[in-house]
């Protein structure tokens, strides 16, 4: 149980990506937290880990919202006494050429992925800080957060400031003993994933067959889609790496689609 007793707030956790890793974080001892847009969603994962042997807490936390992301944090911590380890994994995917795209869906984009991970990152930060204990921030990147694709802007250009965010929360934070990592997903297939298939399948003027191959996993030494279990044991990886050897870095899952 290389977790164990260690408390980790997930966001966007009810579903997805965010699921599989408070599911492997239970399994491995933690106390996960739950924080996703609606409370029903959130406690009732939350429910499903306590019913397989787990410890966790559902919070309601739209992470754009300042206010409930200091209620949440709170709120965990006294549940559970600390706060050792951040999953920054809240996001959405708008497809769009830029000629394209609203202002507003770019805002909405960037303040979901990058104000949402400045928010939780402080107010977990300073429960890291007070416990003493140190701890461990993960970002959910992507692979684009070091490649781009056509007609997402807004969701290359957060990810890409994730990179630059997890490193000055390494460098910050190392006094404190609090580390910072990014994990860069290729393509996961998970409803964010599903939906882009049919969207992008229209504006290439392609088949959703051809989507898959053709554009998601062109790239892939073995044509096949990332899990979502690979990306948990890689959240498991470094949250339970022991020093700040392992901090400011990305590391890349992806079925070598992108190769650093």
């Amino acid at each position: 149980m290389l977790l164990k007793d260690k408390v980790a707030l997930i966001t966007g956790s009810a579903s997805g990506i965010g699921k599989e890793i408070a599911f492997e974080y239970a399994r491995q001892g933690a106390k996960v937290v739950i924080a996703d847009l609606a409370l029903e969603a959130a406690s009732a994962t939350a429910n499903d880990i306590i019913k397989a042997g787990g410890t966790a807490m559902g919070v309601a936390m739209d992470v754009t919202n300042e206010a409930q992301v200091e209620k949440g944090v709170a709120d965990a911590v006294k549940a559970f006494g600390g706060m050792d380890i951040l999953i920054s994994n809240a996001g959405i995917q708008i497809i769009s050429p830029v000629v394209d795209l609203t202002l507003d869906n770019w805002k909405k984009m960037l303040a979901i992925h990058m104000d949402g991970a400045f928010l939780t990152t402080r107010a977990c930060m300073r429960a890291m800080i007070a416990g003493g204990k140190g701890g461990s921030v993960i970002y959910m990147g992507s692979v684009h957060s070091h490649e781009a694709s056509p007609f997402k802007a807004p969701y290359v250009a957060a990810k890409h400031g994730l990179l630059g965010l997890a490193k000055v929360v390494a460098k910050e934070g190392a006094k404190n003993q609090i580390r910072s990592n990014v994990i860069c997903p290729g393509f996961v297939r998970t409803p964010l994933v599903d939906k882009q298939i049919p969207e992008q399948a229209k504006e290439f003027g392609i088949s959703e067959e051809d989507v898959i191959k053709k554009v998601m996993l062109k790239d892939t030494v073995d044509g096949e889609f990332t899990t979502t279990q690979d990306v948990a044991q890689t959240a498991v990886f470094l949250a339970a790496f022991p020093t700040n050897a392992l901090t400011g870095q990305s590391i890349i899952v992806s079925h070598g689609w992108s190769m650093q």
